[in-house]
C-alpha cells in the first residue's frame, strides 16, 4: 500500500484502477487519519464483486495513514493496492473546545459521511462519547476511551459496473401515455413491518428489502391498485441510547447516521444488491419507489450524544450551533441537533446522497422529513433557500418526486402551502378536516369542501396544481384508520413515557367502547366510518396516500406513536381473524373507480360549474339546491352533495358526471337529486351503507332517497346533450 496526495473530489472512498481515493471534508481539523481494518475471521466472510457488506465485523486495525493534503477544507489521499471490500474509518485531530463549538477527539473512530456500506452493528457503548460519561463537567470533560472496537467500519464499494435498473412500467391501460403524480396512489409502508409476518414470504426475506421484492407482495400491491410505495426511512439509522436502555429500538428509523447506506437491519447479505433487486421488481410491476429521508438531523443527538461521525469530524461545520453559545445546538427538529445546510459542503453531501439514491439505487422520489428545517436560512424558512435552489437546478433531482413534510418545531415551523412550485406536501389540514367531518363535528362544511377540492386555498395562489396536496387520513405518525374509529384516547404506555408522548388531539371516536368491541352495531358503524373516510380520500382532488394495512383494518391497539414498537403490535398481521376481506375488496373497488374517472385527479383546479365540455364541479344541499352562503354557514348541517363532470381520457367525447352524497349526521337523512339538464339516469357505482340499495340503484333527476346515518353514495351518469351544447351549464 502506497499513500499519495490523491484528489479532493469526489468525496468519500472512490475506487479507480490503481486503488482507492479518500476525501473527507473537515474545515477545522488539524490532522485526519485514515484507519484500515481487517476482519479477524476474514476467511469466513462473503464479499461480493461489488464489495457488498460482509457478515463479519472488522475489528483488527492493520494500517493508519495521515491524509497528506487539505484542499479548501477537504482532506485527501490515495492508497494504491486497495480494492472493494476494504474496511476503514477516520480519526480526526483538532481542538476539543465545546464552548467554541469544536468536539474533536482523536480517540474516536468515525464513520465516513460518504460511506456506501457499514460492517458491524451499532450498540451503545461509553467509548462512543467524546466526553466522560458520569463526569460532573458533562461534555466539557474529555474521554480517552478508544472506540474502534465498538464501532462499525465503513466498507469500500465498487459501483462502476452495476447494471441498470428497469424503469417504471406502464401502470395502467395502453391508452394512457404516462403516469404523472396526479394519477398516483401512494402507499406508505415500513419495510420490516410489512413483510415480517407475511406467510408467503420466505423466512430469510421476511422483514427485508427482498421481502418487498417477493411475487406475493408485488401481486398484492398491484391488485390493490398502488402506483407508488413510500418507504419509511431505509438509510442506515441507529436506535437512541435512551431506547436501548429500555430494551426498545427506533422502529420507524428517523435517526439516520449513513445517508448513502441501506439499513443493515433490512439486509440478508448484500445491501446494495438487495435494495436494487427490490426497486427493480417494483418497477417492473409499474410501482414507483419513494424514500422517506431524514436530512434535517443526525443520530448524534445533542451535546451529550455520541460521536459517530459528523460531531467528531467537524462539529462546527456540520451542525447549526447557538450563535452566542456554540456549546449548544439549535434544535429546530426536536431531535437534539440540526444539520447545517447553509454550509456548502454539507449541502453538497445531501445533494450527492439524493443523486446516489436516484442514479445508483434507482428510486423515483423522496418524502423529506421535517422539510421546513431544510429550507431554513439565518432569517428563518425561505422557499428560495440554498437547498431548494440546489434541487431546482439539478438535472437529476428536479425530475423526481419531491414531497415535503411541511413543518418542524422551530420558530415559524408550520409552512403548509409555502414550498416551491415543483413540490408536493403532506396536507395535515386535509387529514384533520376529513376526520372531524365524519366524526360529526359542527361547522365543517366549508372546510370539508375546500379540502375535497384539493386545497386550492393553500396551493393555487403560487401557481401550484392539485397534485401539490398529498391527502391522507392516517400515516405512520398517529392512529391507524381502524384505531381512529376504535379509540378516543391514545394508549402509548408500551413506549415507556407514561403515555405522555404522541398527539393528544386525534379527532377520533370509539363509538361507545374504548378499543375492541364485540357489539355488532359498534363494529358495523366503525366499518362504515372506515369506508366513508377511504372513499373521501380516494375521490378527493389531490394525491391520495394510504397507510399500509388501513385497507383491511390493521390496528396498533391505540398506540398513536409506535416509533419504538418493533414487534407484532406494529407489524402487519396478514392472518388476522377479522372481517377484513370486505374492506379490502371495497378499497380495491375504490381505486379502480379513481382510475376510471380522470376528473377525480384533474391536472388543474376545477373552478367552473359542471357543464358539457370542460371539467366542472358544483356543491348542493341535500334538498338538491345549489349551496348558498347561508347554507354554507349552517353549523349544524352535516350533509352535502356535489356533482363533478369531465371527459374520459381514453374515450374522447364521452362526457360524464359523478354525483356524491355525504351524510355525516347521526341520523338517516333524505336527499333529493339535483335537477340537471342533459343528464341521463343516475347509476349507483358505490355506497358505504350496511344494507343493499337495489331500490336506488338507478335514479332520475329530482328523485329522492334516504341515506343511512354516517354513510355516502356515489352515482354516475352520462351527458345526453349534443355537441353544439358544449359549454352550457348542466343545471338550471
Amino acid at each position: 500500500m502506497q499513500l499519495t496526495n490523491g484528489k479532493p473530489y469526489p468525496l468519500g472512498a472512490t475506487i479507480d484502477d490503481d486503488g482507492v481515493n479518500f476525501a473527507l471534508y473537515s474545515a477545522n481539523a488539524r490532522r485526519v487519519y485514515l484507519c484500515l481494518f481487517e476482519d479477524d475471521s476474514a476467511t469466513d466472510d462473503t464479499v461480493l464483486a461489488d464489495g457488498s457488506i460482509s457478515v463479519k465485523r472488522a475489528s483488527h486495525e492493520i494500517a493508519r495513514f495521515e491524509l497528506p493534503r487539505q484542499s479548501q477544507g477537504v482532506w485527501h489521499g490515495h492508497i494504491s493496492g486497495l480494492s472493494a471490500g476494504c474496511r476503514y474509518g477516520y480519526r480526526v485531530d483538532g481542538p476539543y473546545q465545546p464552548e467554541l463549538g469544536h468536539r474533536f477527539n482523536v480517540n474516536k473512530l468515525l464513520l465516513d459521511p460518504y460511506a456506501k456500506a457499514f460492517d458491524g452493528e451499532f450498540v451503545d457503548h461509553p467509548s462512543h462519547y467524546g466526553y466522560q460519561l458520569g463526569n460532573m463537567a458533562e461534555d466539557l470533560s474529555f474521554s480517552t476511551l478508544d472506540s474502534a472496537s465498538s464501532m462499525p467500519k465503513c466498507v469500500v464499494l465498487d459501483i462502476r459496473m452495476l447494471p441498470a435498473i428497469a424503469p417504471v412500467a406502464k401502470p395502467y391501460s395502453q391508452e394512457e401515455v404516462s403516469l404523472s403524480l396526479r394519477r398516483s396512489v401512494i402507499y406508505e409502508l415500513h419495510v420490516k413491518g410489512f413483510t415480517q409476518r407475511h406467510p408467503e414470504v420466505s423466512k430469510a426475506a421476511q422483514g427485508c428489502f427482498l421481502g418487498l421484492a417477493d411475487n406475493a407482495v408485488i401481486n398484492y400491491l398491484t391488485q390493490l391498485g398502488i402506483t407508488a410505495v413510500e418507504l419509511l426511512p431505509v438509510q442506515q439509522f441507529v436506535s437512541e441510547p435512551f431506547l436501548q436502555k429500555k430494551q426498545l429500538t427506533n422502529y420507524w428509523g428517523y435517526n439516520t447516521i449513513g445517508f448513502f447506506v441501506p439499513h443493515n437491519g433490512y439486509v440478508n447479505l448484500a445491501a446494495i444488491d438487495e435494495f436494487r433487486t427490490m426497486v427493480d421488481a417494483l418497477h417492473k410491476a409499474g410501482i414507483e419507489v419513494i424514500l422517506d429521508v431524514v436530512y434535517n438531523h443526525s443520530a448524534e443527538g445533542n451535546r451529550l450524544g455520541p460521536s459517530y461521525s459528523f460531531k467528531g469530524i467537524d462539529n462546527a461545520s456540520y451542525y447549526r450551533l447557538h450563535p452566542t453559545e456554540p456549546r449548544y445546538y439549535l434544535n429546530d427538529t426536536g431531535c437534539g441537533n440540526t444539520l447545517n445546510l447553509s454550509n456548502p459542503y454539507v449541502l453538497q453531501m445531501v445533494m450527492d446522497s439524493l443523486r446516489y439514491w436516484v442514479e445508483v439505487m434507482g428510486v423515483d422520489g423522496f418524502r423529506f422529513d421535517l422539510a421546513t428545517t431544510l429550507g431554513r436560512e439565518e432569517h428563518g424558512f425561505d422557499k428560495g433557500s440554498g437547498f431548494f435552489d440546489a434541487i431546482s437546478q439539478d438535472p437529476v433531482l428536479s425530475q423526481v418526486r419531491l414531497i415535503a413534510e411541511p413543518w418542524d418545531i422551530g420558530p415559524g415551523g408550520y409552512q403548509l402551502g409555502q414550498f416551491p412550485i415543483a413540490w408536493s406536501e403532506w396536507n395535515d389540514r386535509y387529514r384533520d378536516t376529513v376526520r372531524r367531518f365524519w366524526r360529526g363535528d359542527a361547522g365543517m362544511l366549508p372546510e370539508f369542501a375546500r379540502r375535497f377540492h384539493g386545497s386550492s386555498d393553500l396551493f393555487e395562489h403560487s401557481g401550484r396544481k392539485p397534485a401539490a396536496s398529498i391527502n391522507f387520513i392516517a400515516s405512520h405518525d398517529g392512529f391507524t384508520l381502524m384505531d381512529l374509529v376504535s379509540y378516543r384516547h391514545k394508549h402509548n404506555q408500551a413506549n415507556g413515557e407514561q403515555n405522555r408522548d404522541g398527539h393528544n388531539e386525534n379527532y377520533s371516536d370509539n363509538y361507545g367502547v374504548e378499543g375492541n368491541s364485540q357489539d355488532v352495531n359498534i363494529a358495523a358503524l366503525r366499518a362504515r366510518q372506515c369506508r366513508n373516510m377511504l372513499t373521501t380520500l380516494c375521490l378527493s382532488q389531490g394525491v391520495p396516500m394510504l397507510l399500509a394495512g388501513d385497507e383491511f383494518g390493521h390496528s396498533q391497539q391505540g398506540n398513536n406513536n409506535a416509533y419504538c414498537q418493533d414487534n407484532p403490535n406494529s407489524w402487519i398481521n396478514w392472518q388476522q381473524d377479522i372481517d377484513s376481506d370486505a374492506q379490502l375488496d371495497f378499497t380495491i373497488k375504490l381505486l379502480r373507480l379513481r382510475r376510471r374517472f380522470p376528473m377525480l385527479c384533474h391536472r388543474d383546479y376545477i373552478h367552473d360549474s359542471a357543464n358539457l365540455s370542460s371539467p366542472g364541479l358544483d356543491w348542493f344541499c341535500r334538498q338538491g339546491q345549489l349551496m348558498t352562503k347561508a347554507l354554507w354557514g349552517e353549523a349544524q348541517t352535516r350533509t352535502l352533495s356535489l356533482v363533478i363532470s369531465g371527459e374520459l381520457e381514453a374515450q374522447a367525447g364521452c362526457r360524464q358526471a359523478l354525483l356524491l352524497m355525504f351524510n355525516a349526521d347521526e341520523l338517516p337523512q333524505g336527499f333529493t337529486l339535483p335537477r340537471l339538464n342533459n343528464i341521463g339516469d343516475w347509476q349507483c357505482l358505490l355506497h358505504t351503507q350496511d344494507t343493499p340499495i337495489h331500490a336506488h340503484s338507478h335514479l332520475s333527476n329530482g328523485e329522492s332517497l334516504v341515506l343511512q346515518d354516517r354513510s355516502l353514495m356515489v352515482f354516475y351518469a352520462q351527458f345526453t346533450g349534443e355537441s353544439h351544447e358544449s359549454g352550457k351549464s348542466i343545471h338550471d
